[in-house]
């Protein structure tokens, strides 16, 4: 009666009859409790109604009943992760695979997580192992692509989408993210097209919803704007990750045609759902930029006068997200001897990889050890095409590391991007990052996140060499832009070179949040961009006019 009852269920629940299949689930649990295959299917139904705490539950129960249940522990694993306890979810993947090691759907899920984790060498193993087993897994194609387009390997990452797509042409994720690599190559009506797939065969899907809106200017009357109202009209029957890119969508239309106080709505919302995602330790941040400053004294400076490694290779852009950072890199790499490599991430590698806790261990270091941490680091930068000598490091949040780089790397260049304060924070606030910028989403952690930013870089000023850092203003830039191009290359001891002029038709990969506006000439439209909302944003207005308090 149980077996007829669960047979009864899972033909309801293919059929997409899901209250009613879940009905004759409980009733064959009813009879027969400790049917493991039973709580099993009943836990992917509620997966699927988006009940993950209930369907986890469910699986922790068929684990009881059947430790070797590899099935279920690769099912928990996917709940655990749209939890976001990825931690507790690779546990569960890696006890699949220990099970059954030829397990294709859990080395896929596995490298998802990893992903996730910013393990991306390890998130590959297992996409590829997913693969070698299955070649024509599109889910797992899928995944290896966005392994390697967090890589910058999009010509790669761009193979596997359209691998996934010829496997399964109505993938509307592999769509979307096909849209995203050819955003980032700058192919933007081939970008668009994908987007506008994945939305024909999945008109909620948010995220492509939000992608599109990066890529278009709204005009009032226009259709994407009507239907991002449209889902926005039934936002509260959505799961939070939906409402979520729908809010950050609809801010950006909004802002293009000039409501500025609904844009600003939505912003609010969107960011509101972002903050309870992430794990941002304020008081922790706060003691991390105490701690650099405390570190990296003028007496440390004294002590390593022209250590570390002596090339010049390396060009390092930084400042806060939203400065700017993306166009004078396009500016630079724009050179012929440039090579613009983007946000590369490895300084903060070389800078956490000592057995010590950074940055107190800096000043217990020799100079042949800061000597050894800039080969290091050196060693980790991309290839560089030929004739390409130097070579740009975009990390925004290397303004952290400005003290380490100069000792680690005395002859590299440092150039600091500046913007509008208000500005600077009112484009982050309507940005929905992808990674590494948990303080963004609360307009007074934000304003306290830049008065930290200001101390510190004010702190650099205050002990490093003069000529060690260049400060290029955004405004500057768009005001005189041969002349502000000429004092990069001038710092940057490269010759002049008209091609810098130019820099929105240089054909690189871009991978930032200003992917498009690098592709256009200069524009004015940034400048006093914060004049639209200041009458919403006096938390983070009362925090920027805080004086400094060294």
């Amino acid at each position: 009666m149980a077996e007829a009852q669960s047979n009864l269920a899972s033909a309801l629940h293919e059929q997409g009859k899901l209250a009613e299949a879940r009905q004759h689930y409980e009733r064959a649990l009813a009879l027969k409790p400790g049917f493991a295959e039973i709580h099993y299917n009943l836990a992917n139904l509620l997966k699927e109604e988006d009940h993950l705490k209930e369907a986890a539950a469910r699986y922790e129960v068929a684990l009881t009943l059947k430790p070797g249940y590899a099935e279920a522990h690769n099912n928990l694993g996917i709940t655990l992760q749209q939890q976001r306890r990825p931690d507790e979810a690779v546990a569960h993947y890696q006890r699949a695979l220990a099970i059954n090691p030829n397990y294709a759907e859990a080395h896929n899920n596995l490298g998802s997580v990893l992903q996730e984790q910013r393990k991306l060498a390890e998130a590959r193993v297992h996409h590829e192992k997913a693969l070698a087993l299955r070649p024509d897994y599109a889910e797992a194609h899928n995944n290896l692509g966005i392994a390697l387009q967090q890589q910058a390997r999009l010509d790669e990452a761009v193979a596997h989408y359209q691998r996934a797509l010829e496997l399964k042409p109505a993938h509307a994720k592999a769509h979307n993210n096909l849209g995203t690599a050819f955003k980032e190559q700058g192919r933007f009506k081939e970008a668009t097209a994908h987007y506008e797939k994945a939305l024909a065969l999945k008109p909620d899907f948010a995220e492509a919803h939000y992608n599109r809106s990066e890529l278009m200017t709204f005009r009032q009357g226009d259709p994407h704007l009507a239907a991002l109202e449209s889902l926005a009209a039934r936002i509260d029957n959505l799961p939070e990750s939906k409402r979520l890119h729908i809010h950050f969508a609809l801010a950006k239309a909004l802002d293009d045609v000039g409501d500025y106080a609904r844009a600003f709505e939505h912003m609010l919302a969107g960011n509101a759902l972002k903050r309870r995602e992430v794990d941002y330790d304020e008081a922790r941040t706060g003691q991390m930029f105490r701690l650099i400053r405390e570190t990296f004294v003028p007496e440390l400076f004294d002590r390593f006068q022209a250590t570390g490694d002596a090339s010049p290779r390396p060009i390092f852009v930084l400042g806060m997200p939203r400065s700017g950072s993306t166009l004078i890199e396009q500016i630079l790499a724009s050179h012929p001897a440039v090579h613009g490599a983007g946000e590369i991430g490895t300084l903060n590698v070389v800078a956490m990889g000592e057995a010590n806790p950074y940055p107190a261990y800096v000043s217990t270091l020799d100079a042949a050890a800061l000597g050894r941490l800039g080969r290091a680091y050196l060693a980790s930068l991309p290839e560089a095409p030929p004739g390409k000598t130097r070579i740009t490091d975009k990390s925004p949040l290397n303004f952290l590391h400005v003290g380490l780089i100069h000792l680690i790397l005395p002859n590299a260049r440092i150039i600091h991007t500046v913007r509008d304060p208000v500005d600077t924070c009112i484009s982050c606030f309507s940005k929905l990052f992808t990674f590494d910028m948990q303080f963004s989403y609360d307009l007074a952690e934000l304003g306290r996140y830049y008065r930290h930013y200001r101390q510190l870089m004010a702190h650099w000023r205050s002990v490093l060499p003069a000529g060690a850092m260049l400060d290029v203003c955004y405004e500057q830039v768009v005001g005189d832009l041969e002349g502000q191009a000429r004092r990069l290359l001038d710092y940057c001891s490269l010759p002049w070179d008209d091609r810098c002029l130019s820099f929105h038709k240089t054909n690189r990969p871009v991978t930032t949040a200003s992917a498009v506006q690098v592709r256009q000439p200069l524009f004015r439209g940034s400048v006093d961009r914060g004049r639209h909302y200041q009458d919403y944003l006096q938390p983070l207005l009362a925090e920027l006019s805080i004086p400094v308090v060294r």
